[in-house]
């Protein structure tokens, strides 16, 4: 197994501590196990590893698959569940999955390319709007995934974390945020399962199958919430453009009309969720704020 690169190491060590150290140690073992398991030969690692261990694998029919493995926790377990009720439909498949040890089976995506890499702003809006559509799937029963409403509790632990304040976070923001938040989980419509993080790095193309979702958190909301991921994103390239203001106000307009929805709510929670990821930042132990920080500030001046 060759070296991971020292990005990753770092960041899970920040997240999980011992638990990410005894981890990285046992990974050598997990992989050789689960290519016994599930008859596979893995390669070497995706280059872009995040929080995950990803890799190419090839079963022993040749059928090319990609292994993911992670520290166990609550997320994967959620995207386990997720894809299955997603089966498919707008998303890549899992074939197989081992929730408590933390490893997925998934299939390949060809020839992979990223929506990120599509250079037309509005072409690559309408793809996801496609994929959202494709998704959604009826709420399931309570307590299997989060709701939204569990997730905007962000706001409190953000002030807990600061004896009642704001820290570093800008008070008037903060503000903003939070109240937009909960009055929007206090009137939200039907409820659905979503991705919960759909953005331009997490749709990938497929030859046959069109644009497919990767990598769902698995969150229980209307749907109206689905398309803030996707505005506040790329990231940190949105804050590079010189025409980020007209690209968003654009995007408003046509994820309003091809989704059917208000275009003020799609506004009103992607500034919600903004403010609640700059805050998500910081507890993943990103202490450099500024970049989340202006893209909260970007959606909130438009």
């Amino acid at each position: 197994m060759q070296p991971l690169p020292r990005e990753f190491t770092q960041t899970l060590l920040a997240l999980c501590g011992p638990a990410g150290q005894a981890w990285l140690d046992d990974l050598p073992v997990l992989l050789r196990a689960y290519e016994q398991r599930w008859s596979l030969r893995v390669g070497p690692p995706f280059a872009s590893l995040s929080y995950h261990y990803v890799a190419p694998a090839t079963r022993s029919d040749g059928t090319e698959v990609v292994l993911k493995a992670g520290v166990p926790n609550d997320e994967l377990t959620t995207e386990i569940e997720a894809l299955r009720r997603f089966d498919g439909r707008g998303a890549a498949r899992l074939l197989e999955a081992d929730a408590p040890a933390g490893v997925l089976l998934l299939e390949r995506i060809r020839p992979g390319g990223r929506l990120l890499d599509r250079a037309d702003d509005e072409q690559a809006t309408a793809a996801a709007a496609a994929v959202m559509q494709t998704l959604w799937r009826p709420a399931p029963e309570p307590g299997l995934f989060p709701s939204v409403g569990d997730w905007g509790r962000g706001f409190e632990r953000l002030h807990r974390t600061f004896s009642g304040g704001t820290g570093p976070f800008p008070p008037a923001l903060v503000d903003v945020g939070e109240r937009l938040y909960a009055d929007l989980t206090a009137s939200m419509g039907e409820s659905v399962l979503l991705h919960g993080d759909l953005h331009h790095e997490n749709i990938l193309a497929d030859q046959q199958r069109g644009w497919l979702a990767i990598d769902p958190k698995g969150v229980i909301g209307e749907r109206e919430y689905e398309p803030g991921a996707l505005l506040r994103n790329p990231f940190p390239a949105l804050l590079t453009w010189p025409d980020a203001a007209r690209r968003l106000e654009r995007r408003l307009d046509q994820l309003a009309e091809a989704l059917g929805f208000e275009r003020q709510r799609l506004h009103a929670w992607a500034l919600a969720q903004a403010v609640l990821s700059a805050w998500w930042a910081f507890e993943d132990g990103l202490r450099q704020l500024s970049p989340w920080l202006e893209v909260a500030q970007l959606l909130h001046a438009l």
